[in-house]
């Protein structure tokens, strides 16, 4: 089992298992809450008193490190059998909502994605807003907000970036890639959109505004969500309704 050959730092940290016990099967994106070099997050989980690290840190400028070989398994998640399946990305971010990471490390982790699958025989990636597909979240096993809300509402179109670029469509293969979207609010004033979307992070919900043109009109749209599977779409709008909000499945 090899390392990316995109990665132009290797510095191991002992905060691993060696080796993993599954075929890796998945990827997990985690965003660092941080503006870090890839090389800098490498040199963090290899020095740090804390039990974390992951496969790969993919850094503000581009740049990729790896700080666990992909032969053994990260403490990335808080969960072994994630993990031990799963290739772990660390890509720097700001540090505060909405962690937004910069456009040179989306498109180095989309390349970085594209190459682990091809390496590990992942022919597609198969996001299914929860743990039955081969795209995962750390806040699914754990109560954090990684990987934060801007690349928490990218996962639908990195499945497609990275599909189209293994030569497949769609993504879900039992919707044909038809995706669910919970939205609990669309507004015409930007900042109004901003006020729900925070209400909704407070509420413990990850968020994304999107924006869309009616009638020659913006609008900005607040979803908590995107699910290949739509009964748990319709769990998630249950679950905000209960929490006071107005929200719908698309």
């Amino acid at each position: 089992m090899s390392n990316s050959p995109l990665a132009t730092y290797r510095r191991i940290t002992k905060n691993k298992n060696s080796p993993r016990n599954h075929k890796i099967d998945r990827i997990t994106i985690h965003c660092m809450a941080g503006q870090m070099t890839g090389r800098g997050c490498a040199d963090y989980f290899a020095t740090t008193s804390r039990q974390v690290s992951a496969n790969y840190c993919v850094g503000y400028g581009g740049d990729i490190a790896v700080s666990v070989d992909e032969n053994d398994r990260s403490w990335c998640s808080c969960s072994g059998s994630n993990d031990h399946r799963a290739v772990t990305i660390e890509v720097a971010t700001d540090s505060t909502y909405p962690y937004k990471c910069t456009d040179k490390a989306y498109n180095a982790l989309l390349d970085l994605v594209t190459d682990i699958c091809k390496r590990n025989g992942i022919k597609k990636l198969n996001y299914t807003g929860d743990t039955g597909g081969n795209m995962t979240k750390h806040k699914w096993f754990a109560n954090t907000a990684c990987p934060g809300a801007y690349l928490d509402g990218k996962f639908p179109e990195i499945q497609r970036e990275v599909n189209r670029r293994l030569g497949t469509s769609g993504g879900n293969a039992e919707n044909g890639g038809k995706l669910w979207f919970v939205q609990i609010g669309s507004y015409a004033v930007k900042q109004n959109a901003e006020a729900e979307a925070a209400k909704a992070k407070a509420a413990g919900f990850g968020t994304v505004i999107k924006t869309a043109t009616v009638a020659g009109k913006t609008l900005y749209r607040v979803q908590i969500g995107a699910f290949g599977k739509k009964e748990n779409a319709e769990a998630q709008m249950k679950k905000a309704k209960e929490k006071g909000f107005a929200a719908a499945v698309l």
